[in-house]
């Protein structure tokens, strides 16, 4: 590359120890010339020797530390955002494992292609590598990938080999032109609550009103651990709040940015994979479960319709709002 702009990589964390210690690591060994860390911790209280390397790499000025009292991945996303330097903002989550090119792989992407906003990132998620053995590989995404009404039961950055334009990146692996937030005002959704799913498809799909492309790269590649303990874990998923949230953000997310048909057609989809089962979900057929389910999503739309009213006047950024104060 002749020009190496400098990118921001952001690792929102919580509840992590050891896992944290070795995507820093991975991190730190970029061979990128140009590049700043900034970690928010938002866990409550670390092993020590978490916390002591937290600590020496933050006084050694090789990452920016910040702790907050509170935990929201989309609020921790705009925290950061707002005390980054970097033409390009890099999202990675905590439990990740890099290749010393990563972000040289994110960065070439901004440098030879103006209509880029974002580059989605390819996954290596164990949990799915595992579900499909492994073997299988797509070049190119079918139309419906580009479809919002049901492009999420389609788009595949784990298996796919070819670079594309996508709809959307993940949220463990994706950075943007830092224009983005600053020319356009884009901003995370804080109300995308629990473990935050869908926050990553309801910005990705406001930034490509921008006119910007989101520019898919097998080249920029992690592992994805998944680690069962912290992170959005911890967070939500132990308690049937998550249950609730889940159907809330997809609702949200339809509500705020699809089309009336668009909107029908993800929730008719939702209904029939998260409610009844069928694949690709592929859960419990159980009557009570089914009816258990169906309550959820009921209840999540209603939830979500409120969230929308409520925005006449009160946008829900809660977390931006309390920085803004301190």
């Amino acid at each position: 590359m002749s020009d190496y702009p400098l990118i921001s990589v952001v690792i929102p964390t919580y509840e992590r120890e050891k896992v944290l210690r070795d995507s820093l690591i991975d991190v730190l060994k970029q061979d990128y010339p140009n590049f700043e860390v900034l970690v928010v911790d938002q866990t409550p209280k670390h092993e020590p020797e978490t916390q002591a390397y937290l600590n020496e790499l933050a006084a050694a000025g090789k990452i920016k530390l910040f702790h907050l009292d509170w935990a929201s991945l989309p609020g921790a996303r705009n925290y950061a955002v707002r005390r980054s330097s970097g033409e390009v903002i890099l999202f990675i989550d905590d439990d990740v494992e890099l290749t010393p090119n990563f972000l040289a792989a994110h960065g070439k992407n901004y440098v030879q292609n103006p209509e880029v906003g974002a580059v989605a990132g390819r996954v290596f998620d164990r949990m799915k590598l595992g579900d499909s053995g492994g073997e299988l590989q797509i070049e190119y995404l079918p139309p419906q990938a580009m479809d919002p009404g049901i492009a999420w039961y389609h788009i595949d950055l784990v298996h796919t080999i070819k670079p594309q334009q996508v709809l959307t990146a993940r949220g463990c692996n994706m950075s943007f032109r830092r224009e983005i937030f600053t020319k356009y005002g884009l901003r995370f959704d804080e109300r995308f609550g629990g473990s935050a799913v869908r926050e990553e498809s309801d910005f990705c799909l406001r930034l490509r009103q921008t006119g910007y492309k989101i520019w898919y790269d097998p080249e920029a590649y992690l592992v994805h651990l998944g680690e069962e303990i912290g992170g959005c874990h911890d967070i939500s998923m132990r308690s049937l709040q998550y249950q609730l949230t889940f159907y809330h953000n997809h609702f949200l997310m339809g509500l705020k940015n699809l089309t009336a048909t668009q909107a029908l057609r993800l929730y008719a989809r939702l209904f029939d994979c998260h409610v009844l089962g069928h694949p690709p979900c592929n859960k419990s057929g159980s009557p009570i479960k089914i009816l258990t389910r169906g309550i959820f999503y009921t209840l999540g739309f209603l939830k979500a319709l409120g969230t929308v009213i409520q925005s006449i006047w009160n946008d829900g950024q809660i977390y931006s709002k309390l920085d803004q104060k301190a």
